[in-house]
């Protein structure tokens, strides 16, 4: 099954509207890049239409938020529902601050989103309406553990119910759900999070398989957070002494250029619930 998602994707080549955040918008443009797609990358209001008309896709992620884009995000993403692309949102942060809280809520009203990647705690918030963040990070009192699984099912579930979006839950252990079937995927490796943009890179390339796969839409999602995470443990895997952590980000660029669909397809471990 996910060998056919990513088999889409190099022959396709979607190309992928970012609105994204400004720290790691150069590895969202290389991951794309890496997973076969094509990468544009434009914010300017007076643009933005324009741009996601000729796109397959729109990646929104409000990791650098800032009043000059938020126009740009509402005007991309009624432009690409309008014509039927594909939007996805990360919601980077949501629960740290008014403004963030606020702008996602406000996308979530006035946007059909196909798909919401974001980690524990800011599922939680979007969810449930109230919900505690470190930052950009998960609280740890929201990770997903074990023990904890079902309920964060439950929530990803409610939360696609309610948008009609599939729900991307990352952390040590991956959600992807609508709001029937749940993808609960153990790829991954814990050097991930000592790195800046994993999250934002995934949200740009899980663009990309839904742009390629639209009639598999959970699927596809759950083929993105499959690869990412079977990408992060073959980086781990090529690691010296003399690496650190950018060189953890490279090999993991690399990792998703060099991944065949036949890789995908015996390395991808998950359940479905």
């Amino acid at each position: 099954m996910f060998l056919e998602m990513l088999k889409n994707v190099r022959e396709k080549t979607p190309l992928i509207h970012n609105i994204t955040n400004y720290v790691t918008v150069n590895d969202c443009a290389n991951i794309l890049l890496a997973c076969g797609a094509s990468p544009i990358m434009s914010d300017d209001i007076g643009e933005v239409e324009e741009i996601t008309s000729i796109c397959n896709g729109l990646n929104i992620n409000i990791g650098t938020l800032n009043k000059n884009t938020i126009a740009s995000m509402f005007a991309a993403g009624k432009k690409a529902n309008e014509l039927g692309h594909p939007v996805l949102l990360d919601p980077v942060g949501v629960g740290a601050s008014k403004l963030r809280t606020e702008t996602a809520f406000q996308l979530l009203e006035e946007v059909q989103f196909f798909v919401i990647r974001g980690n524990s705690s800011e599922i939680k918030t979007l969810a449930l309406g109230t919900g505690t963040t470190k930052g950009v990070d998960a609280d740890v009192a929201d990770q997903v553990t074990d023990e904890t699984l079902d309920r964060t099912i439950s929530a990803a579930k409610l939360l696609s119910a309610k948008t009609g979006a599939v729900i991307a839950i990352t952390g040590a252990i991956d959600i992807v759900a609508d709001e029937k079937r749940a993808f609960c995927i153990r790829n991954g490796h814990p050097m991930m999070s000592r790195i800046t943009g994993t999250g934002c890179q995934l949200s740009a390339m899980t663009a990309a398989y839904v742009a390629a796969n639209q009639g598999w839409m959970l699927e596809a999602v759950a083929a993105a957070v499959c690869a990412m995470g079977l990408c992060g443990e073959k980086a781990f895997a090529r690691m010296t002494e003399q690496d650190g952590n950018a060189s953890y980000r490279t090999y993991i660029i690399d990792a998703i250029y060099r991944l065949t669909p036949e890789d995908l397809e015996s390395g991808a471990k998950y359940e479905v619930r």
